[in-house]
């Protein structure tokens, strides 16, 4: 399939940082309720039965999804489960900045993954693109005071981010090499993304379970917290994942990377709205260093 980063592709592609970024502000609002793996845990649950109606065939016994099992447990794993988990034990240890900092390499590696594992050598055009859209993101992580850089101060946490950047880099690539068996499940947005969100609870299941046993874990039910729950699992969990597919589907892996780095800038303007300051020239310049990365990258030769 020849990949092309149309309208349409880069509104897919847009999509998804945005929920996420809204992901972001939401699980800062409710982490005094609730532990983060019981979170991601009732996050997919949600997400799972929204996707019920949408999608319960593929969980009979005669699916095409149960042949596919390994497949489909190694996209839960570095996706809907280990994602999201290595982020929130990022968290423990690493300040956020530190956390989209380093995030922020995702572009890299689904260019470095493309070449050594799948065959799609980098242009020095890609390459000049992921400097341009990491540019982007550090502008918005130091405000514009490039000094603000040298108190950064790398911990084990920012490993966590490293790996859940390359197991994302690494599920991307998956998504735009399918195999022919599974073209059919692809056929339908819902029905892959449940086949990934079945075994994804499995994981996240287990993710929970060790949470609840060595740590300190916490539930406190209420509105704010099942309003959330339903946030986070009909747009960052359901409606993200289904246009990251499109959008990677139609882009392809490697320009689809760039616009991971939105999330931070998306993160930045939702949060100062949320406390009410005025974006900044900062926020601007971000955007255009981003978004060039992004044209850059993508332009045919």
């Amino acid at each position: 399939m020849t990949h092309r980063l149309t309208p349409t592709a880069a509104l897919l592609l847009t999509i998804p940082p945005l929920l996420w970024a809204g992901n972001a502000v939401v699980g800062r609002v409710v982490s005094p309720l609730i532990s983060p793996m019981t979170l991601n845990l009732l996050r997919w649950f949600f997400a799972f039965v929204l996707l019920l109606p949408l999608a319960g065939s593929v969980l009979r016994k005669d699916s095409l999804l149960w042949p596919q099992w390994r497949r489909f447990v190694g996209l839960a794993l570095l996706s809907t489960s280990g994602y999201n988990a290595l982020l929130y034990l990022a968290l423990n240890t690493s300040a956020p900045i530190n956390v989209t900092l380093v995030g922020a390499s995702t572009p890299v590696w689904m260019l470095l993954i493309g070449r050594f594992f799948f065959g799609t050598p980098a242009s020095a055009r890609q390459m000049l693109g992921a400097v341009l859209s990491i540019g982007g993101v550090v502008l918005v992580l130091c405000r514009g005071q490039w000094e603000l850089l040298l108190g950064l101060n790398l911990v084990a946490g920012d490993l966590y981010v490293l790996l859940a950047s390359m197991g994302w880099a690494y599920y991307s690539w998956m998504l735009a090499h399918p195999t022919p068996e599974s073209a059919p499940l692809r056929a339908h947005w819902a029905t892959f993304l449940m086949g990934q969100v079945v075994f994804g609870l499995g994981w996240s299941l287990l993710f929970a379970g060790v949470e609840w046993t060595v740590t300190d874990a916490r539930l406190q039910w209420g509105w704010p917290l099942l309003a959330a729950l339903l946030f986070i699992a009909a747009g960052p969990a359901v409606i993200a994942y289904a246009a990251w597919g499109g959008g990677v589907a139609r882009a392809g892996p490697a320009a689809a990377g760039f616009f991971i780095n939105l999330t931070p800038l998306f993160t930045a303007l939702l949060s100062a709205a949320f406390l009410g300051e005025a974006p900044q020239l900062f926020h601007a310049l971000a955007f255009v260093l981003i978004v060039a990365g992004i044209v850059l990258s993508s332009r045919r030769n």
